[in-house]
């Protein structure tokens, strides 16, 4: 019998799809081709870029939520160019996956920053006038990409150090917030007046959490930030003036709601609890693995090849909840 085997009553087999889901998944569009769906308010969701791109568009412009891969860039400025008769004015980074911020260097050059913003993104060092989009992160995504030696051209130009940076963009208030999750410098962008959240990788219902430790990120900064969403969400049935209540654009996947993320919370709280048991009966890495802790959640959540696995996230898990995760802050904050 493999070491631990026995200890858990494992749940009926999960599954991740919401009881009432919004309309036009994001998940059923594999054609590889670049789609924009209605989501509600001011927000739409462009899908098939690498991750998921929020999309805010009114009066004042465009604003994205990350910039998908490099070599979609050219599809994205084609798909949000008839969404506004203003250019694109800000990409809001949540991470530095490639993924996210591949298409930085590209994308921000189909736009320009906003009338009376930041002055000091309007110009390059030698005091060159630039017209480009503003890319928007947290203080440490610009430190890491420096020490990295990535090119300037994917530096954000607006990096914030606060716990918060809020905008007021398209008549809507859109609140940045810094969440130490997946990586330290994580951010997630809620749209007030639409009632959208969008989460980047702190929420990915395809897959388990991918824990960067190296880079700052915890099983316990996720779990705060699904539940700091969860606060910020108002569930459809207890709304009687709008429909659909608050809507979540995750990093990958479809769109979700209330119930999607809440399902998703109580699965990352579960495998906390169960590898917490385990470490707290002294088992090593190898025996918490050897005890399946995550064994009726695979089916809908675990890989066992690609670039995140379940071993790999038990094994970060298992990091985390051993020894204080690195914060990799260089604000001070």
């Amino acid at each position: 019998m493999a070491a631990g085997a026995g200890l858990f009553a494992y749940a009926q087999p999960q599954n991740r799809g919401a009881q009432n889901p919004p309309a036009n998944p994001a998940g059923s569009l594999g054609d590889g081709r670049i789609h924009i769906l209605p989501v509600q308010g001011n927000i739409s969701l462009l899908v098939n870029a690498g991750g998921n791109i929020t999309v805010q568009a009114g009066d004042d412009g465009i604003l994205l939520v990350d910039s998908g891969v490099a070599a979609m860039s050219d599809k994205v400025l084609e798909a949000i160019e008839p969404l506004s008769k203003k250019p694109l004015a800000y990409i809001v980074n949540t991470d530095d996956r490639e993924d996210h911020v591949g298409g930085n260097a590209k994308v921000k050059k189909g736009g320009r920053p906003v009338p009376n913003a930041n002055a000091a993104g309007q110009y390059r060092n030698g005091g060159e006038r630039v017209a480009e989009a503003y890319i928007i992160a947290h203080q440490s995504i610009l430190d890491k990409m420096n020490a990295a030696n990535v090119s300037e051209e994917e530096w954000p130009n607006d990096a914030y150090s606060a716990s918060q940076k809020s905008l007021l963009f398209n008549n809507e208030a859109v609140l940045i917030f810094h969440q130490p999750s997946t990586i330290y410098g994580s951010s997630f962008i809620f749209f007030r007046r639409s009632d959208v959240i969008s989460a980047g990788d702190i929420f990915d219902p395809t897959q388990y959490p991918i824990i960067d430790v190296k880079n700052g990120g915890s099983i316990q900064g996720v779990l705060q930030g699904l539940n700091r969403m969860k606060l910020l969400m108002v569930p459809a049935d207890r709304r009687n003036s709008q429909q659909g209540g608050t809507l979540i654009i995750p990093g990958h996947g479809r769109l979700s709601t209330y119930a999607d993320l809440a399902h998703y919370l109580e699965m990352v709280t579960i495998m906390r609890d169960r590898i917490q048991y385990l470490i707290k009966k002294g088992m090593t890495l190898e025996q918490v693995k050897a005890a399946k802790p995550t064994k009726d959640y695979d089916q809908a959540y675990g890989h066992t090849t690609g670039n995140w696995t379940t071993d790999m996230f038990v094994e970060a898990v298992y990091q985390t909840l051993t020894k204080p995760p690195a914060t990799g802050d260089k604000s001070g904050n």
